[in-house]
């Protein structure tokens, strides 16, 4: 098997009210995990006062982890898989979509790569569009 993995890095702005709730956005990890077509090992989240959510899911693949900051409607995302049979990027749209992110930046980056192989490894990033969309009021 190739060390070769895929990271993202993602901030998150404009998010709704659940990026403030431990118990939900435990869910929303753990299912953007499985749709990502990754096998979850341990779950573990918490809620700091008043309200930020932090929390990892380690996966047989790597990590899912979030970080939260309800009173600024930011959150930071990390996502890590390896494995020829993994979709990160099901699992960040997923979860964007789901804290309905009206602006999101994200950072692919692409480790463990040894095109010559002298097994020397380095890493290459992109990074992804900007996105905007408008806030629904019904969605805030």
């Amino acid at each position: 098997m190739s060390p070769k993995g895929y990271h993202f890095i993602v901030e998150a702005s404009g998010c709704n009210e659940i990026i403030g709730n431990v118990q939900e956005m435990q869910k929303i990890l753990v299912e953007a995990a499985r749709k990502a077509n990754t096998q979850v090992w341990s779950v573990s989240f918490h809620c700091f006062p008043p309200n930020g959510v932090s929390g990892v899911v380690v996966i047989s693949e790597s990590h899912l982890s979030i970080h939260t900051w309800p009173e600024a409607n930011y959150m930071a995302l990390d996502i890590y898989t390896c494995g020829e049979h993994s979709m990160p990027e099901i699992a960040v749209e997923y979860v964007i979509e789901q804290v309905k992110s009206t602006h999101t930046h994200i950072t692919e980056i692409t480790r463990g790569l040894d095109d010559d192989g002298d097994m020397e490894y380095y890493h290459s990033f992109i990074t992804w569009e900007e996105r905007r969309k408008k806030a629904h009021p019904h969605q805030q």
